[in-house]
């Protein structure tokens, strides 16, 4: 049974991609079907030739740009290792998961992957410091 069509991408939809208002799975959707259509992009083209000014100069439009709501990296590092105060933490979350940040979340990704790139050099240097300073714990007075 052959694959049924993918859903038709319309100029409504290809404005949300612009604005970044569409679902993470949406927004992916939109740009897979963007590379493998050349006929797409030029609608997208068009689509974005057509807005309106005002629509590029809203409050809205120059916070997203802007990326004024996204935490600080280090910010989304200390989330990953549950440093930050529970308000910042839930608010993190909420950006992330709720509002699918793609900026955010391809941040928090790179982060994980440094995370785990570290874990084996400092499991090294932990049983390093352990294996010198185990004759400090063991009580004997050599």
């Amino acid at each position: 049974m052959a694959d049924p069509a993918p859903p038709v991408i319309d100029d409504e939809t290809l404005r949300a991609y612009l604005a970044e208002s569409l679902s993470g799975a949406e927004m992916a959707r939109v740009e897979r079907a963007l590379r493998g259509s050349a006929s797409l992009r030029q609608r997208l083209e068009d689509v974005r030739q057509d807005r309106p000014e005002s629509a590029i100069h809203t409050l809205g439009a120059i916070w997203r740009r802007a990326r004024l709501s996204c935490p600080a990296r280090e910010d989304l590092g200390s989330y990953l290792i549950e440093a930050l105060d529970p308000d910042h933490h839930d608010y993190i979350t909420f950006h992330v998961e709720v509002v699918e940040c793609p900026f955010c979340r391809a941040n928090l990704d790179d982060l994980r992957g440094q995370f785990a790139a570290d874990a084996p050099t400092s499991q090294t240097r932990q049983r390093r410091y352990f294996q010198s300073s185990r004759h400090l714990l063991s009580g004997d007075d050599d």
